[in-house]
């Protein structure tokens, strides 16, 4: 993993004629969409993994340029009083850092944003913007921002919300339009439209991705994220996650899965 970026051109990019270039880049062939890079974006430590982590690491395994955004830097994920916010927020990067290692991504960042004060604002969709233009993506990963409620006890936190619309916001007509973030575009970055999107924790979804194979390595990383499964946390995940990752294996005939609402843009 390494904070190098992935933009580069798409095979046979070199000796085409600018207009079929354009056209390429327009109209991302189907190799591109199954071999082309991936960018996460979600709103903690952690979130990525439990979503996604499986899918992740499949792709990563399979030679893509996987990268990962956080957009809020853990600060309070402790119910201890009187922790210290800074020191926890260090402590949250590096177990990112391990859990990115363990995925086989291509590179993690963190923003400083506090946990709990993410908000869908011009500064934050400028940085997502900026990576997308960066890396240009096939596919943005992130969470459903229409999800405020899991069945009848679990609220969904404002962080994944503001996280799932950060994202969307970002990719249209953020990263698209020339006249977004114009700043970017004088410095040399293009626009870039994003194909597809991929949004877990769906009420929903209307894609599972097979992750037969790739379950340990979605715990694993979840593992890495010490200061979140101390006590009996990392038990319940161990329980939860693969029943899960069973009953959307059940929907396509497989071991295991990742349910997402698959949007296809272009």
């Amino acid at each position: 993993m390494t904070d190098e970026s992935a933009d580069r051109p798409v095979a046979g990019e070199r000796h085409a004629e600018p207009a079929a270039d354009e056209e390429r880049a327009a109209n991302p062939t189907a190799e591109e969409r199954r071999t082309g890079p991936v960018l996460g974006v979600f709103a903690h430590p952690d979130d990525a993994e439990i979503g996604a982590g499986g899918t992740m690491a499949k792709w990563a395994s399979q030679g893509r340029d996987v990268h990962l955004l956080i957009l809020t830097n853990g600060n309070k994920g402790s119910q201890v009083i009187g922790q210290d916010p800074d020191e926890l927020a260090r402590t949250r990067a590096s177990e990112t850092a391990a859990a990115g290692r363990t995925l086989g991504l291509k590179d993690v960042r963190v923003l400083e944003t506090p946990d709990g004060e993410l908000e869908n604002v011009h500064g934050v969709r400028a940085a997502v913007a900026r990576r997308i233009r960066e890396i240009r993506p096939v596919v943005v990963l992130s969470c459903d921002p229409t999800t405020w409620f899991v069945g009848s006890r679990y609220i969904n936190h404002a962080d994944h919300r503001a996280a799932g619309a950060i994202a969307c916001d970002s990719v249209f007509p953020g990263a698209g339009n020339p006249q977004f973030f114009e700043d970017q575009i004088a410095e040399g970055l293009e626009p870039w439209d994003v194909p597809e999107v991929w949004l877990s924790w769906s009420m929903e979804p209307n894609h599972h991705e097979d992750i037969t194979g790739f379950l340990r390595a979605k715990l694993d990383a979840l593992a890495a994220h010490e200061s979140q499964v101390e006590g009996d946390m990392l038990g319940f995940f161990e329980e939860w996650l693969p029943l899960e990752s069973a009953e959307a294996g059940k929907s396509i005939g497989v071991e295991h899965a990742e349910s997402f609402r698959r949007l296809e843009l272009r």
